[in-house]
């Protein structure tokens, strides 16, 4: 049995982009961490009084993780302990207790604590990006690889970094059939996509795509009813993620490329 260990920035980022790799994993009877570094405490609110939400937000989304990390299957969930910086450039980047202004050392610390617990031998994260932007994306990625520079002298067992890709031609076309409507309430999402040439590693979830849903689902206080998300065809949400892609950022591909699992060569 090998671990996998998932480092992400608020309850609900697991499942739409790991949701697949991390029921694979665990199919093929892996142990999957999860390393959740806010609780979203300024996310959106739906479903819910916003009134009587809003000071417990991060309790509810904390509980809502717990719910959807059964229907993936994850052994462990941990926090960071920081607090959800909020979308680019609002005034919740600027606090003290947020992840954005964590001093990087003290995070990586904090994550490398789990790593020298778990001995991961594959690790998720993402791209430098933090695919669109997202102030709380972008620490995770720099905190998670200062965390593995720092394990690196201590004889880590992390064989593979991979982050979360979305190949750009794909986002391209997504974007072209996207209706208007959606296009509007995704202006400020700043999705580019990963260069087509830098994914490394397709993963089949179509087994996997209803319970990821429903995982998603999980996250009540999230789930806008009448955005194009949760209206979208049953047909087009399977086309558009029953693949989970990543590109390979430390380590060896275990097979000819593209990798059909992030396991791959490791024995």
């Amino acid at each position: 049995m090998a671990t996998l260990l998932l480092v992400h920035a608020h309850p609900d980022d697991e499942a739409i982009s790991t949701g697949g790799v991390i029921m694979k994993a665990k199919a093929d009877g892996h142990r999957v961490v999860l390393i959740t570094a806010t609780r979203g405490e300024v996310g959106e609110i739906y479903n819910m009084d916003e009134e009587a939400a809003r000071p417990r937000l991060g309790e509810i989304r904390t509980q809502e993780l717990k719910t959807a990390g059964k229907i993936l299957g994850v052994d462990r969930i941990e926090f960071l302990g920081y607090r959800d910086s909020g979308m680019v450039d609002t005034a919740d980047n600027a606090n003290p207790e947020s992840f954005h202004q964590a001093p990087m050392a003290e995070a990586a610390a904090r994550l490398g604590v789990f790593i020298r617990e778990e001995h991961p031998d594959v690790v998720i994260t993402y791209g430098e990006d933090g695919v669109y932007g997202h102030p709380d994306h972008i620490k995770a990625h720099h905190v998670t690889n200062a965390a593995l520079d720092l394990e690196s002298t201590e004889r880590s067992p992390v064989k593979k970094l991979y982050y979360t890709a979305i190949p750009r031609s794909m986002m391209q076309a997504f974007m072209e059939q996207m209706p208007e409507e959606a296009q509007r309430q995704n202006v400020g999402m700043r999705i580019v996509g990963t260069p087509d040439e830098l994914v490394t590693t397709r993963i089949d979830a179509s087994d996997y795509v209803d319970r990821k849903r429903e995982a998603f689902s999980a996250h009540v206080s999230q789930n806008d009813p009448n955005s194009w998300f949760a209206t979208m065809a049953d047909q087009i949400y399977r086309l558009a993620f029953s693949t989970e892609y990543f590109q390979l950022a430390r380590g060896k591909a275990g097979s000819e490329l593209p990798e059909t699992d992030v396991f791959a060569g490791l024995s």
